[in-house]
Protein backbone atom coordinates (compact mmCIF):
# COMPACT_ATOMS: atom_id res chain seq x y z
CA UNK A 1 0.00 0.00 0.00
CA UNK A 2 1.65 3.33 -1.09
CA UNK A 3 0.87 6.93 0.98
CA UNK A 4 2.31 9.97 0.65
CA UNK A 5 3.56 11.77 4.37
CA UNK A 6 1.50 15.19 2.75
CA UNK A 7 2.11 18.13 5.21
CA UNK A 8 -0.99 18.82 5.85
CA UNK A 9 -1.67 15.11 7.19
CA UNK A 10 0.78 15.12 9.23
CA UNK A 11 -0.51 18.86 10.24
CA UNK A 12 -3.61 17.41 11.22
CA UNK A 13 -2.24 14.68 13.24
CA UNK A 14 -0.54 17.88 15.51
CA UNK A 15 -3.37 19.29 15.93
CA UNK A 16 -4.99 16.11 17.12
CA UNK A 17 -2.31 14.93 19.70
CA UNK A 18 -2.19 16.75 23.05
CA UNK A 19 1.66 17.03 23.17
CA UNK A 20 1.92 19.12 19.88
CA UNK A 21 -1.77 20.85 19.02
CA UNK A 22 0.02 24.41 20.38
CA UNK A 23 -1.79 24.25 24.19
CA UNK A 24 1.15 22.83 25.78
CA UNK A 25 3.86 24.44 23.73
CA UNK A 26 4.15 26.47 21.03
CA UNK A 27 2.91 25.34 18.13
CA UNK A 28 5.30 24.14 15.39
CA UNK A 29 4.27 23.90 11.25
CA UNK A 30 5.25 20.17 10.18
CA UNK A 31 7.74 20.71 7.21
CA UNK A 32 8.48 19.22 4.32
CA UNK A 33 11.92 17.30 4.43
CA UNK A 34 11.87 16.64 8.33
CA UNK A 35 11.96 13.47 9.81
CA UNK A 36 8.42 11.86 10.17
CA UNK A 37 7.89 11.72 14.20
CA UNK A 38 8.60 8.48 15.99
CA UNK A 39 5.32 6.51 15.25
CA UNK A 40 3.40 8.84 13.37
CA UNK A 41 3.40 6.67 10.09
CA UNK A 42 0.57 4.53 12.26
CA UNK A 43 -1.61 7.45 10.72
CA UNK A 44 -1.04 6.71 7.51
CA UNK A 45 -1.67 3.34 4.94
CA UNK A 46 -4.95 2.78 6.15
CA UNK A 47 -7.40 -0.06 4.24
CA UNK A 48 -9.35 2.13 1.66
CA UNK A 49 -12.68 -0.05 1.35
CA UNK A 50 -16.46 0.88 0.52
CA UNK A 51 -18.48 0.94 3.85
CA UNK A 52 -20.65 -1.91 2.34
CA UNK A 53 -17.46 -4.16 2.58
CA UNK A 54 -16.68 -3.36 6.52
CA UNK A 55 -17.41 -5.78 8.92
CA UNK A 56 -20.51 -5.10 11.03
CA UNK A 57 -18.49 -3.62 13.87
CA UNK A 58 -17.24 -1.21 11.00
CA UNK A 59 -14.13 -2.68 11.09
CA UNK A 60 -11.97 -3.89 7.65
CA UNK A 61 -12.14 -7.72 7.12
CA UNK A 62 -8.16 -7.75 5.76
CA UNK A 63 -6.08 -10.12 7.96
CA UNK A 64 -9.05 -11.51 9.99
CA UNK A 65 -9.93 -14.92 10.92
CA UNK A 66 -13.70 -15.91 9.62
CA UNK A 67 -16.66 -16.14 12.43
CA UNK A 68 -17.23 -16.47 15.17
CA UNK A 69 -13.83 -14.12 15.59
CA UNK A 70 -14.90 -10.62 14.83
CA UNK A 71 -14.59 -9.03 18.31
CA UNK A 72 -10.77 -7.50 17.53
CA UNK A 73 -8.84 -5.84 19.71
CA UNK A 74 -5.49 -4.25 19.57
CA UNK A 75 -2.87 -6.33 21.41
CA UNK A 76 0.35 -4.64 21.27
CA UNK A 77 3.26 -5.03 18.72
CA UNK A 78 6.83 -3.95 18.04
CA UNK A 79 8.48 -0.73 15.68
CA UNK A 80 11.38 -0.48 15.00
CA UNK A 81 13.12 2.14 13.56
CA UNK A 82 15.82 2.59 11.14
CA UNK A 83 18.32 5.69 11.86
CA UNK A 84 19.66 6.39 8.87
CA UNK A 85 16.99 6.26 6.69
CA UNK A 86 13.75 7.74 8.49
CA UNK A 87 10.73 8.99 6.26
CA UNK A 88 10.53 12.01 5.44
CA UNK A 89 7.24 14.32 5.56
CA UNK A 90 6.55 15.30 2.39
CA UNK A 91 8.19 11.94 0.54
CA UNK A 92 5.69 8.67 -0.73
CA UNK A 93 5.98 5.55 0.63
CA UNK A 94 5.32 1.59 0.39
CA UNK A 95 3.73 -0.08 2.99
CA UNK A 96 4.31 -4.20 2.08
CA UNK A 97 1.70 -6.42 5.22
CA UNK A 98 1.91 -10.03 5.79
CA UNK A 99 0.68 -12.54 8.10
CA UNK A 100 3.62 -13.62 10.31
CA UNK A 101 2.15 -15.74 13.00
CA UNK A 102 -1.78 -16.86 14.12
CA UNK A 103 -1.90 -17.95 17.41
CA UNK A 104 -4.64 -19.42 19.82
CA UNK A 105 -5.12 -19.09 23.23
CA UNK A 106 -7.33 -20.24 25.77
CA UNK A 107 -9.53 -22.60 23.99
CA UNK A 108 -9.17 -25.44 26.80
CA UNK A 109 -10.18 -22.97 29.04
CA UNK A 110 -13.59 -22.14 27.49
CA UNK A 111 -12.65 -18.51 26.60
CA UNK A 112 -11.13 -18.68 22.86
CA UNK A 113 -8.86 -15.87 21.12
CA UNK A 114 -6.75 -15.91 18.11
CA UNK A 115 -3.76 -13.90 18.09
CA UNK A 116 -3.02 -12.16 14.43
CA UNK A 117 0.56 -10.87 14.17
CA UNK A 118 0.87 -8.69 11.03
CA UNK A 119 4.85 -7.92 9.79
CA UNK A 120 4.81 -4.80 8.18
CA UNK A 121 7.61 -2.91 6.00
CA UNK A 122 7.67 0.98 5.14
CA UNK A 123 9.97 1.85 2.49
CA UNK A 124 9.98 5.14 0.82
CA UNK A 125 9.96 5.30 -2.75
CA UNK A 126 13.38 4.99 -4.76
CA UNK A 127 15.69 3.37 -1.53
CA UNK A 128 16.27 0.15 -0.96
CA UNK A 129 16.39 0.01 2.75
CA UNK A 130 13.08 -0.42 4.92
CA UNK A 131 12.84 2.83 7.18
CA UNK A 132 10.39 1.45 9.70
CA UNK A 133 9.67 -2.27 10.70
CA UNK A 134 6.46 -3.07 12.64
CA UNK A 135 4.76 -6.15 14.02
CA UNK A 136 1.23 -4.93 14.82
CA UNK A 137 -0.94 -7.97 17.15
CA UNK A 138 -4.40 -8.19 16.86
CA UNK A 139 -6.54 -10.49 19.19
CA UNK A 140 -10.12 -11.29 17.85
CA UNK A 141 -12.53 -12.97 20.24
CA UNK A 142 -16.34 -14.66 19.51
CA UNK A 143 -19.00 -13.04 18.72
CA UNK A 144 -20.76 -12.24 21.85
CA UNK A 145 -23.72 -13.81 22.92
CA UNK A 146 -26.64 -13.07 25.50
CA UNK A 147 -26.77 -9.42 27.29
CA UNK A 148 -23.96 -7.51 27.33
CA UNK A 149 -25.11 -4.72 28.60
CA UNK A 150 -21.76 -2.49 29.81
CA UNK A 151 -21.57 -1.80 33.70
CA UNK A 152 -18.29 -1.73 35.92
CA UNK A 153 -15.59 -2.80 33.94
CA UNK A 154 -13.38 -5.11 36.23
CA UNK A 155 -9.66 -4.89 35.31
CA UNK A 156 -7.25 -7.67 34.89
CA UNK A 157 -3.97 -7.41 37.61
CA UNK A 158 -0.64 -7.14 35.87
CA UNK A 159 2.49 -8.85 36.42
CA UNK A 160 5.28 -6.75 37.05
CA UNK A 161 3.26 -3.54 37.11
CA UNK A 162 5.67 -0.41 36.55
CA UNK A 163 5.37 1.72 39.58
CA UNK A 164 6.72 5.28 40.40
CA UNK A 165 9.06 7.05 40.69
CA UNK A 166 9.01 7.89 36.49
CA UNK A 167 11.87 9.93 34.70
CA UNK A 168 9.34 11.67 32.89
CA UNK A 169 5.25 11.73 32.34
CA UNK A 170 2.69 13.47 30.59
CA UNK A 171 -1.64 12.95 31.79
CA UNK A 172 -3.89 14.05 29.47
CA UNK A 173 -7.78 13.44 28.82
CA UNK A 174 -8.99 11.78 25.65
CA UNK A 175 -12.25 13.03 24.48
CA UNK A 176 -14.86 11.98 22.04
CA UNK A 177 -13.40 14.72 19.97
CA UNK A 178 -10.04 13.02 20.25
CA UNK A 179 -11.41 9.89 19.51
CA UNK A 180 -13.37 10.96 16.55
CA UNK A 181 -10.08 12.61 14.96
CA UNK A 182 -7.84 9.88 15.22
CA UNK A 183 -10.37 7.32 14.08
CA UNK A 184 -11.17 9.83 11.08
CA UNK A 185 -7.26 9.97 10.41
CA UNK A 186 -6.50 6.53 10.10
CA UNK A 187 -9.84 6.16 8.27
CA UNK A 188 -10.91 3.79 11.41
CA UNK A 189 -14.69 2.98 11.62
CA UNK A 190 -14.51 0.71 14.55
CA UNK A 191 -18.03 1.13 16.47
CA UNK A 192 -16.34 0.57 19.64
CA UNK A 193 -14.01 4.21 19.46
CA UNK A 194 -17.35 6.03 18.22
CA UNK A 195 -20.55 4.50 19.51
CA UNK A 196 -21.21 4.56 23.23
CA UNK A 197 -24.32 2.47 22.98
CA UNK A 198 -22.17 -0.09 20.90
CA UNK A 199 -19.77 -0.44 23.02
CA UNK A 200 -22.09 -0.87 26.23
CA UNK A 201 -24.69 -3.50 24.59
CA UNK A 202 -22.32 -5.22 21.85
CA UNK A 203 -19.18 -5.74 23.83
CA UNK A 204 -19.59 -5.37 27.58
CA UNK A 205 -17.74 -2.06 28.29
CA UNK A 206 -18.95 1.19 30.25
CA UNK A 207 -18.10 3.66 27.46
CA UNK A 208 -15.79 3.83 24.16
CA UNK A 209 -12.32 2.65 24.14
CA UNK A 210 -9.25 4.56 23.66
CA UNK A 211 -7.44 2.99 20.11
CA UNK A 212 -4.41 1.19 21.00
CA UNK A 213 -2.22 2.59 18.34
CA UNK A 214 -3.04 6.14 19.75
CA UNK A 215 -2.07 4.92 23.54
CA UNK A 216 0.90 3.91 21.90
CA UNK A 217 2.00 6.84 19.72
CA UNK A 218 1.48 8.55 23.15
CA UNK A 219 4.05 6.60 25.04
CA UNK A 220 6.52 8.08 22.47
CA UNK A 221 4.93 11.36 22.13
CA UNK A 222 5.70 11.42 26.23
CA UNK A 223 9.26 10.80 25.66
CA UNK A 224 9.25 13.61 23.08
CA UNK A 225 7.78 15.68 25.20
CA UNK A 226 10.06 15.16 28.60
CA UNK A 227 12.83 17.11 26.57
CA UNK A 228 14.16 13.77 25.00
CA UNK A 229 13.83 14.93 21.51
CA UNK A 230 17.03 14.62 20.67
CA UNK A 231 17.31 10.53 21.55
CA UNK A 232 17.46 8.51 18.39
CA UNK A 233 15.21 5.79 19.14
CA UNK A 234 15.58 1.96 17.68
CA UNK A 235 12.07 0.34 18.91
CA UNK A 236 9.18 0.69 21.01
CA UNK A 237 7.77 -2.93 22.22
CA UNK A 238 4.66 -2.76 23.66
CA UNK A 239 1.44 -4.62 25.09
CA UNK A 240 -1.90 -3.39 25.68
CA UNK A 241 -3.30 -4.65 29.35
CA UNK A 242 -6.74 -3.44 30.13
CA UNK A 243 -9.00 -1.26 27.86
CA UNK A 244 -8.94 2.88 28.78
CA UNK A 245 -11.43 4.83 28.32
CA UNK A 246 -12.82 8.01 27.07
CA UNK A 247 -13.18 10.98 29.44
CA UNK A 248 -10.76 8.83 31.67
CA UNK A 249 -7.87 10.82 32.35
CA UNK A 250 -4.13 9.46 31.48
CA UNK A 251 -0.93 9.60 32.01
CA UNK A 252 1.95 8.50 30.32
CA UNK A 253 5.09 7.54 32.12
CA UNK A 254 8.30 6.08 32.21
CA UNK A 255 11.72 5.51 33.88
CA UNK A 256 15.28 4.73 32.52
CA UNK A 257 16.65 1.54 33.20
CA UNK A 258 20.07 2.75 32.12
CA UNK A 259 21.29 5.17 28.57
CA UNK A 260 19.66 3.62 26.34
CA UNK A 261 16.53 1.71 27.49
CA UNK A 262 13.15 3.15 29.19
CA UNK A 263 10.00 1.27 30.24
CA UNK A 264 7.22 3.26 29.44
CA UNK A 265 3.40 2.71 30.98
CA UNK A 266 0.16 4.53 30.59
CA UNK A 267 -2.38 4.28 33.71
CA UNK A 268 -6.02 5.78 34.00
CA UNK A 269 -7.16 8.00 36.87
CA UNK A 270 -8.19 5.12 39.04
CA UNK A 271 -4.14 3.75 38.46
CA UNK A 272 -4.98 1.02 35.98
CA UNK A 273 -2.43 -0.03 34.04
CA UNK A 274 -3.90 0.29 30.41
CA UNK A 275 -0.44 -0.21 28.38
CA UNK A 276 3.23 -0.86 29.06
CA UNK A 277 5.99 -1.20 27.13
CA UNK A 278 10.10 -0.77 26.33
CA UNK A 279 12.11 2.08 24.23
CA UNK A 280 15.46 0.83 23.21
CA UNK A 281 17.66 3.63 21.78
CA UNK A 282 20.39 3.98 19.65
Amino acid sequence: MRDTFHRERVSDLYITLPTRDGTRRQWTEPKDGAPLGYGHHLAFFHPRNAEANLRKDGTDAEFCPPEPFTRRMWAGGKISWNTEKPLLIGRAATATSTIGSIEKKGFEKGSPMLFVTQRIAVRMDEETENSVEEERVHVYLPIATGSRTGGAHTPRKVKDAPVSPHDFSFSYTPTPTTLFRFSALTFNGHHIHLDKEYARSEEGYPERLVHGPLTALMLLESLGFSGEKDAQLRSLAYRAQNPLFVNSELTLAGSWENAKTAKVWCVNQDGVVGMTGTVECV
